[in-house]
C-alpha cells in the first residue's frame, strides 16, 4: 500500500502570530478541551506558498492545523516562518492513555523540517530537532511499539531525497529519545504527492517497509534483539502493496 492523503486547500479566519512563539493563535468552538479529551479528527487549512519548497509536487503548504475534539473544534496556527509541511497529520496514541495525538511535520524557513507532536489541547507536547537547513524535508514511516518495551516508537526517514536515512524516536516521559540511525533507506520520490510503505503488523509485531537508496529494491526492518534489516523483493508499486499486505 501506499500512503496517500489529499492536499486540499480549505481557508479559514486569519489570525497574525508575532515573536518567536510558537502555535499561539487557538480558536475554539465549544468549551476548551479536558486533559481526558482525545482528538477525533485533524486536517490543515490555510493554504500557503510563504514556504516555496515544492518536495510534495506543488508550492501549497499550511498554516494551521485544525484538530476535533468532543468539545469542539480548535486551530492551531504557527507564525509566518514556519508551515506544516506534510500530507495530512496522523492521530496516534503516544503516550499509551487511549486518548489520541496528533504527528505531523512542521518546517521553519532558515533550519527546515521537524517531527512534532500535538496533544487535545493544541500544545506541542514533544519535537524532533529541525534537520538544520531550509528546504530539507523529512517523510514519516509510522508510530508503533516497534521494539516491544512497551512505549511508542515514531520512525521516517530524514531527507528521503538527500540523507536517506531512517530515524526511529521512541517518545518516553514527554520526551522524544533518537534509538535509531539505519542509512541507504528511503520512501519518497521528488514531487510525489504521496509517501510510499509503512507499518505492518501480522501477528509477529509491527515491521517497517521502504525502499533501498537506489529505488531497486523493497526492505524490511523489524526488532529482534536489534534493528533487523531484509530485502524483500525487486521493487515495484505492486510489489510494495503486496509487502504491506498480511
Amino acid at each position: 500500500m501506499i500512503s496517500k492523503a489529499p492536499r486540499l486547500p480549505t481557508r479559514l479566519w486569519q489570525c497574525r502570530a508575532r515573536g518567536a512563539l510558537l502555535a499561539l493563535c487557538l480558536w475554539f468552538a465549544g468549551e476548551a478541551p479536558s486533559i481526558a479529551e482525545t482528538v477525533a479528527s485533524a486536517r490543515f487549512t490555510e493554504p500557503t506558498t510563504r514556504y516555496a519548497h515544492g518536495v510534495l509536487g506543488d508550492n501549497i503548504e499550511y498554516g494551521a492545523l485544525e484538530l476535533t475534539v468532543q468539545s469542539g473544534t480548535l486551530i492551531i496556527r504557527l507564525p509566518s516562518d514556519r508551515v506544516f509541511e506534510d500530507l495530512a497529520p496522523r492521530l496516534v496514541d503516544i503516550d499509551l492513555d487511549d486518548t489520541s495525538e496528533v504527528i505531523v511535520v512542521e518546517s521553519h524557513n532558515r533550519t527546515g523540517a521537524q517531527l512534532a507532536i500535538y496533544d487535545s489541547g493544541g500544545r506541542k507536547i514533544a519535537a524532533t530537532p529541525h534537520i538544520g537547513t531550509r528546504f530539507r524535508w523529512l517523510a514519516p514511516i509510522g508510530a508503533a511499539d516497534l521494539d516491544g518495551d512497551g512505549y511508542v516508537e515514531i520512525a521516517y526517514i530524514d531527507r528521503p531525497h538527500l540523507a536517506k536515512t531512517l530515524r526511529i524516536w521512541r517518545y518516553k516521559g514527554g520526551e522524544l529519545t533518537e534509538v535509531a540511525a539505519l542509512p541507504g533507506l528511503t520512501n519518497h520520490r521528488i514531487g510525489d504527492d504521496f509517501i510510499t510503505g509503512g507499518i505492518k503488523d501480522c501477528g509477529t509485531g509491527p515491521e517497517m517497509i521502504v525502499v533501498s537508496a537506489d529505488w531497486q529494491q523493497i526492505v524490511s526492518i523489524n526488532h529482534e534483539k536489534d534493528w533487523k534489516t531484509r530485502t524483500l523483493s525487486p521493487f515495484s508499486r505492486n510489489a510494495m502493496k503486496q509487502a504491506l499486505t498480511c
